[in-house]
C-alpha cells in the first residue's frame, strides 16, 4: 500500500494477479483479457455488501463461458493475501464483496498526518505530459463572466492533473492575429478622433466599451494628434452600414490601414498590450496563472500555418473553388467543407487552428485537453479531421466543453448585460461575491451542465453555502485545535484503534476515499468530483462534531480524537487548494 492508502488501487492490483493466476489454470484457458480498474472495483453502494464490490466475475462469464459465481470462486482463491482485507464474500450471482479491516482504515489518519499537503499525489499519469489550454478569450475586452467559468474549470482541472502524477503546461492561446483585434483597433481609433473633435457615425458592430474610449484617451494624452486622419477618408468606398455591417467594418479596417501606414501598428498594439495586460490582470487575482501564452501571429511568423495548409494540399485534403482553398471536412466526418484561406488570400480562423494543433502535437503532449464554450461544439469535427488529415492521432485530444452560467439575484435572474450589450464581468462579479465563492461554485456542476449561480447564497454565512460550509469545517477544526495545549507531533502517536463509532468510520472513509476521487476527476476531466467530495466530507465532519467532544480528561481519547479531525482539515485543505479556494483558520 501508497502512503495515500488508495484500497481502490490496491485492490485492482490483487484481482489483476488474482486474474493471471485463474487465466493460467487449464480450466479457464489462456486467454488475455482487459482489467479496467474503473469498471472492475467500485465502492460498495451499502455496508453489509462490504467496502468494496468487484463485478469482475461478471465481465468474465461471457469470454471465459463458465458461470460468474464459479469464476468468483476461482477469483478469491488466487487472490493474494493482503493485510488490508478482513473478508471476501461472493454475493448474488457472482459479485464479490471485499470487507476492509479496521486497522486499515485506521491507518489513513496517520497516512494524511505525515502526507501532510501531498495527500492524494498518485502516480496516475507518471511520465506523460498534458496540456489544458483554457480561456483563451479574444484580447478585445474583459473578462465576462462565461469565461470566468471557463477559468475556474481549467485551472482546476489543471490543478487535480498535476496532483495525479503528470506534467502539466497551462496554455493560453491569444487570438491576436484575426479579425476582432483589427475591429478592436478601429474602434480605437475612431474613438481617439472623435476626442479629436470629429463627428462620426461609430459602427454598431464594433466594440462598444467604456475601455476603448478609455484606450482612445491614454493615445491622445500621449501622443497628441500624431494619429489624427481626415475623418471623411476613413468612410471613403465603405458600403452603407444598414446594407452589411460586416462588410461596412472591413472596408473601414482597410482605410485605417491605408490612412495611417506604419503608425496603424501603433495603434493595433497599444490596444492588444491594454485588453491583454487587464485579461493577466483578472484571472491573476483570480488565482488563475498560465505558464505559456501562445500567440497566435507567431504562427503565420514563424510559418507554421503555410506549413500545415501546405501539407494538407500535398495529400489531397485541400481543393480550390472560387479562388478560395478548401479542407474536405466531410471526409472526416464534419456537416460541410472549410475555407482555410480566402479567394483575397488571406487565411482564415480556422487555418491558423490547424497549424496552433500541429504545434501542439509537435511539442510531444500526451494529452491536449482543450476548454472551449459549448458554443463551440460545432468545430469539434472540424479540428479532428484537420489532425487526421495530417496524420495525427485525434485520439490524443478531448474537447471539454463548458456551459454559460447564468446569475441569480433575490432569487431572480440578474442582467447578464449592460445596455450597451456587454455582459458582466468576471471583475464585477469577483468583487461582489469574493473569489472563493466565484472560484467553488463555478465548479459545483459538471462543466457541460448549464449552472444557476445564486449570488446571495454565495455570499451568505450560512450551512446552505457550500463554499462557507466547507470552509466552516476547516476552521472549526483549528479552532479546537487552538484550545489543545499538546504538541501536533504528538497526533502521529495517536492510538487509532479508538475510532469505533459510526461518526468516526465514515470520516476515516472519507479520507480514504480522496486520493480514488483526485484520481477519478483527474481521467474523467471532472474536478466538480473534488468539490463534491469535499461537501461530503465537511457534512460527514459537522455531523461529528456537534456529537461529540474532544477535548476529554482521557488523555488518548483526546489525542485519538484531534489526529482525525486534524486529517480532515489536510484533506479539506488541499481539496480546496485545488480548486483555488483558500482554507482559512478562523471565520
Amino acid at each position: 500500500m501508497s502512503a495515500t492508502m488508495n484500497f481502490q488501487s490496491h485492490l485492482h492490483e490483487l484481482f489483476t494477479r488474482a486474474l493471471s493466476a485463474v487465466l493460467d489454470g487449464q480450466d479457464f484457458g489462456t486467454t488475455a483479457l482487459p482489467l479496467s480498474e474503473g469498471s472492475c472495483i467500485e465502492r460498495s453502494r451499502q455496508a453489509s455488501h462490504g467496502d468494496y464490490a468487484c463485478n469482475l466475475a461478471m465481465q468474465l462469464a461471457k469470454p471465459l463461458r463458465k458461470p460468474p459465481r464459479a469464476i468468483a470462486q476461482a477469483l478469491i482463491a488466487a487472490l493474494p493475501v493482503s493485510e488490508v482485507v478482513e473478508k471476501v464474500e461472493i454475493a448474488g450471482a457472482g459479485f464479490i464483496n471485499v470487507f476492509i479491516t479496521a486497522t486499515a482504515k485506521q491507518a489513513v489518519v496517520k497516512a494524511v498526518l505525515q502526507a501532510a499537503d501531498g495527500y492524494g499525489r498518485s502516480t496516475l499519469g507518471a511520465g506523460r505530459k498534458a496540456q489544458v489550454e483554457f480561456v483563451s478569450a479574444n484580447p478585445t475586452g474583459p473578462l465576462h463572466v462565461g469565461h470566468g467559468r471557463g477559468a475556474a474549470y481549467g485551472a482546476s482541472l489543471a490543478n487535480v492533473l498535476d496532483t495525479a502524477g503528470y506534467a502539466v503546461t497551462r496554455e493560453y492561446y491569444v487570438n491576436d492575429a484575426g479579425r476582432q483585434m483589427d475591429i478592436l483597433a478601429l474602434s480605437t481609433w475612431l474613438r481617439y478622433l472623435e476626442l479629436h473633435g470629429a463627428q462620426l457615425a461609430f459602427p454598431k458592430n464594433a466594440y462598444q466599451g467604456s475601455y476603448v474610449r478609455d484606450m482612445a484617451q491614454q493615445i491622445k494624452a500621449a501622443h497628441g494628434t500624431k494619429y489624427v486622419r481626415p475623418t471623411d477618408h476613413a468612410f471613403d468606398g465603405a458600403p452603407p452600414a444598414e446594407d452589411d455591417g460586416d462588410a461596412h467594418l472591413d472596408a473601414l479596417i482597410a482605410n485605417a490601414k491605408r490612412l495611417m501606414g506604419e503608425d496603424y501598428a501603433y495603434i493595433h498594439n497599444h490596444a492588444l498590450t491594454e485588453q491583454l495586460g487587464d485579461c493577466r490582470n483578472d484571472l491573476a487575482e483570480f488565482g488563475v496563472h498560465f505558464d505559456e501564452w501562445f500567440s497566435e501571429q507567431s504562427l503565420f511568423d514563424n510559418g507554421l500555418v503555410a506549413r500545415a495548409i501546405e501539407t494538407l494540399k500535398a495529400h489531397d485534403h485541400l481543393y480550390q473553388q472560387d479562388g478560395a482553398w478548401w479542407f474536405r471536412s466531410t471526409a472526416f466526418g464534419d456537416e460541410k467543407d472549410r475555407v482555410v484561406r480566402r479567394d483575397n488570400g488571406l487565411y482564415t480562423y480556422f487555418a491558423s487552428d490547424i497549424a496552433y494543433h500541429l504545434n501542439k502535437f509537435e511539442r510531444g503532449f500526451d494529452r491536449v485537453i482543450n476548454v472551449w464554450g459549448a458554443d463551440h461544439h460545432g468545430y469539434i469535427p472540424r479540428v479532428n479531421g484537420a489532425l487526421r488529415a495530417l496524420g495525427l492521432d485525434s485520439s490524443k485530444l478531448t474537447i471539454a466543453l463548458v456551459q454559460f452560467a447564468v446569475l441569480y439575484r433575490n432569487g431572480q435572474k440578474a442582467a447578464m448585460s449592460t445596455r450597451s450589450g456587454e455582459f458582466v464581468t468576471l471583475r464585477e462579479l469577483r468583487n461582489e461575491v469574493g473569489n472563493d465563492a466565484t472560484r467553488f461554485f463555478y465548479v459545483l456542476r459538471k462543466s457541460d451542465q448549464h449552472l444557476d449561480f445564486d449570488m446571495d447564497l454565495a455570499k451568505s454565512q450560512s450551512n446552505e453555502n457550500p463554499v462557507y460550509y466547507v470552509q466552516y469545517a476547516h476552521a472549526r477544526v483549528h479552532s479546537v485545535l487552538l484550545q489543545w495545549s499538546g504538541a501536533r507531533a504528538d497526533l502521529l502517536d495517536a492510538d487509532t484503534g479508538l475510532l469505533e463509532s459510526d461518526y468516526e468510520m465514515a470520516l476515516l472513509q472519507r479520507l480514504i476515499d480522496y486520493p480514488q476521487t483526485i484520481e477519478n476527476a483527474a481521467h474523467d476531466l471532472a474536478p466538480h468530483l473534488i468539490a463534491f467530495h469535499l461537501k461530503e466530507l465537511a457534512a460527514d465532519f459537522h455531523s461529528y462534531y456537534n456529537a461529540s467532544r474532544f477535548l476529554v480528561e482521557d488523555d488518548a481519547l483526546k489525542c485519538t480524537r484531534l489526529a482525525l479531525i486534524a486529517a480532515v482539515a489536510q484533506v479539506l485543505k488541499n481539496g480546496l487548494a485545488l480548486l483555488g479556494v483558500s482554507a482559512p483558520e478562523k471565520m
